[in-house]
């Protein structure tokens, strides 16, 4: 898992210039391979804390949810928080295993779709979730295929069957999202959704990533323009933060960040806190009480006109940490290395 991330962040800074020229949806603001690279680097980069290098190193499930908690806690857009709800759900059915096996990857890409279509507001199909999806589905038929055949070979074939269906998956997309077909480009976040899919894959059986994978993408040839760089200036700004909230609470503010804005994500992070700890023994008659009034860290992304209504809605309901706002126009800053320009300030 280590090496699979590791892989990942060199893989999506080496493309995440190309990720950007095709960057026009949900905004063409041109920074989907930034925000997924540095996100990614964030979850790699995890595992040199003392903290985290704590965690058992025998458990993939618990080793991967470290690396999820600081993914979400330092995520960077659309892109980068929905990878981070992948990491985070995808970790959740391998604890307590030693190593990953076909049912394994299955269980856990389908918990991270889920978990990823279930974190926006308004979901839409011919994106990273769709890629997602399709892998899901593909690994949990060959498992099924294999009758949950636990070996290495399974799991390799596993593995190939996630990656051609996030392909295809990807190509899909110019088909299924309007401004993609007029712009004739796949989607950004799509491919690099399949670029950490196959870093999996290299990881897990030891063989080189598959460059071939990318050949024929529309829009993804090194001589081709950078599409987002003609698409009109998107007004407004993308607001980001962390907070913990009640269920009721998150789901108000959710709500009214859906009147304010869009792009609305709100994925846990971590377990509960509050009265009712997960095991405190405390009456039965006052677990509905209890789970009412517990509070979640949650992770917060919308995209707005202007950030200060967002910031009031979310200070109504609590107190929000690690608040940025960005403006999805701001020209990128040329003091940074090529291919990793961003605007967050």
């Amino acid at each position: 898992m280590k090496r699979w991330l590791g892989k990942a962040e060199t893989t999506l800074g080496n493309h995440s210039d190309r990720l950007n020229a095709i960057n026009i949806f949900p905004v063409a603001d041109g920074d989907t391979g930034t925000n997924l690279y540095l996100t990614v680097r964030s979850a790699a980069a995890s595992f040199a804390d003392r903290s985290i290098a704590d965690e058992p190193v025998n458990d993939v499930g618990a080793v991967l949810a470290a690396a999820g908690r600081v993914a979400m806690e330092q995520a960077r857009g659309n892109s980068g928080t929905l990878f981070a709800v992948f990491l985070c759900a995808m970790a959740e059915p391998l604890v307590g295993h030693t190593r990953l096996s076909a049912p394994l990857l299955a269980a856990a890409l389908n918990r991270a779709q889920i978990r990823a279509w279930s974190a926006l507001s308004e979901p839409v199909p011919g994106t990273m979730l769709s890629v997602l999806e399709a892998a899901a589905r593909a690994a949990g038929e060959c498992d099924s295929a294999h009758n949950g055949d636990d070996s290495n070979q399974a799991l390799g074939l596993a593995l190939d069957a996630a990656v051609n269906a996030a392909l295809d998956a990807v190509v899909q997309t110019e088909d299924q999202l309007a401004p993609l077909h007029a712009a004739h480009v796949v989607d950004a976040g799509g491919v690099g959704m399949l670029l950490i899919l196959d870093c999996l894959r290299s990881a897990v059986l030891g063989e080189e990533l598959q460059d071939e994978l990318l050949d024929g993408l529309h829009g993804y040839d090194l001589q081709d323009p950078h599409i987002h760089a003609g698409m009109p200036d998107d007004d407004g700004v993308e607001v980001m933060c962390t907070i913990s909230l009640s269920p009721l609470d998150a789901a108000t503010l959710r709500q009214r960040l859906d009147e304010l804005g869009d792009s609305v994500i709100m994925s846990q992070v971590g377990s509960a806190n509050g009265p009712s700890g997960p095991n405190d023994g405390g009456d039965d008659d006052d677990d509905d009480e209890d789970a009412a009034e517990a509070s979640y860290r949650w992770r917060v992304h919308v995209h707005v006109p202007e950030a200060e209504s967002a910031v009031a809605v979310i200070r109504s309901l609590g107190e929000p940490t690690d608040i940025s706002v960005s403006q999805l126009s701001m020209p990128r800053d040329p003091g940074l290395p090529a291919g990793l320009h961003g605007h967050e300030y």
